[in-house]
């Protein structure tokens, strides 16, 4: 169901609003390595700002196990005040006398960043008393949330405290990507082709069995091709395989007849490294031990074609190891495909989002997604806890 979003609300003016965003961003020695996740919470930012309200901002940074300076807000904070253009409060904790007063404090458009709230273990927990500490103590009476990326936990902050509020809504972002991926499931317009990479069948089999009856192509590349192939008979060498995903890969093949294409040639290897042994084959021939790391060329310009015919193109999980140079091409010319498709184009997933991004192409996405297990537990057709507790339109 569409949810309300902060264009619904009204008469914000020196109201406190609890915000939950998504800056769980990567760092390397206390510094941000990438910055596109507060980028993506300015829009919402700037519209609660402009409309004169009080904003209390929470998010998590990794996974601790309790309070760790490495794990700090504290540069974000000061990335996000040079974003804004305006003075970011960074509060000591989360919850606490202290930042009941900084949260008292706030002036109309003022913005409190709150600490780490996985330094407390009752947020994944979603403890009922301290989602009402976190709403008591910032005295907010509006929750909006834009982390979709945290979406699919039922935490404390994403989903606990829109029981002590007036109001729940939806960001900007988290809308931006509901309508987008909404509109993928929708597949209004046609042709509509997914394109799901990546390791593990068992990661995607209820994002392939409910795609299945609204694509018009599914193309499968990556680790979880071979336990496809297997289904087939085809000699795998040392691949990755999910021996207990056999079955289940024979019934969506025969299910798929027609819409599920797999690779035809592939890169093979005689191990997993950049300097190992590889060369191109055909998926009927694997060399004994050896392995498949990427699709081949001509699986390539076939999967590309389908793209370039596309109305709606859905990309998630790299086709190869991306990570090691020799067997990326796949993955970066499905990233160039996407770029130059004329119709709606969905990127999401870690590694498809990063070869969008390393090649310089996000700009030519239509969406490209901040969720990684989010949009696959929406894709999947799962409720989002995050999501289910906002007000509806």
């Amino acid at each position: 169901m569409p949810k309300q979003t902060v264009k619904d609300l009204r008469n914000l003016r020196g109201e406190r609003v609890f915000v939950r965003v998504d800056f769980n961003v990567p760092m390397a020695k206390g510094a941000i390595r990438d910055d596109t996740r507060i980028r993506a919470s300015l829009p919402t930012l700037e519209h609660l700002i402009q409309a004169g309200a009080r904003l209390v901002l929470a998010s998590h940074l990794g996974r601790p196990k309790g309070p760790a300076p490495e794990f700090s807000l504290s540069p974000v904070g000061t990335r996000l005040a040079e974003l804004l253009g305006r003075p970011v409060t960074m509060a000591p904790d989360c919850v606490g006398p202290q930042v009941r007063t900084m949260a008292g404090a706030l002036a109309e458009g003022g913005v409190l960043l709150l600490e780490n709230v996985r330094f407390h273990k009752e947020e994944e927990a979603n403890d009922p008393a301290f989602a009402a500490r976190l709403i008591a103590d910032s005295g907010a009476t509006v929750f909006v949330n834009d982390a979709f990326g945290s979406a699919h936990r039922a935490h404390a902050s994403t989903e606990g405290v829109s029981h002590y509020v007036k109001t729940s809504v939806a960001g900007l972002l988290m809308d931006k990507e509901l309508r987008y991926l909404g509109m993928a499931l929708e597949a209004r317009k046609r042709p509509f082709v997914a394109i799901l990479g990546g390791a593990k069948v068992s990661d995607k089999i209820q994002v392939i069995e409910n795609l299945l009856p609204r694509v018009d192509a599914l193309l499968i590349g990556g680790g979880m091709a071979y336990t496809f192939f297997r289904a087939q008979g085809l000699a795998i060498g040392k691949s990755l395989v999910e021996e207990d995903r056999v079955e289940l890969a024979k019934g969506l093949l025969a299910r798929g007849q027609g819409k599920l294409h797999l690779p035809v040639d592939h890169v093979v290897a005689a191990a997993f490294a950049a300097d190992a042994e590889h060369r191109t084959s055909p998926v009927t021939e694997m060399p004994p031990g050896w392995m498949g790391l990427d699709i081949g060329p001509q699986t390539a310009r076939a999967f590309a074609e389908q793209v370039g015919r596309a109305k709606i193109v859905l990309w998630n999980g790299p086709l190869g190891v991306f990570e090691l140079e020799p067997f990326a091409e796949g993955t970066r010319a499905m990233a160039r495909a996407l770029a130059e498709c004329k119709g709606t184009t969905i990127v999401g997933g870690g590694d498809s989002v990063a070869a969008v991004t390393q090649m310089g192409l996000a700009d030519r996405i239509t969406h490209v997604s901040t969720g990684g297990g989010a949009s696959l537990e929406f894709l999947a057709g799962d409720p989002l806890p995050g999501v289910a507790c906002l007000k509806e339109a």
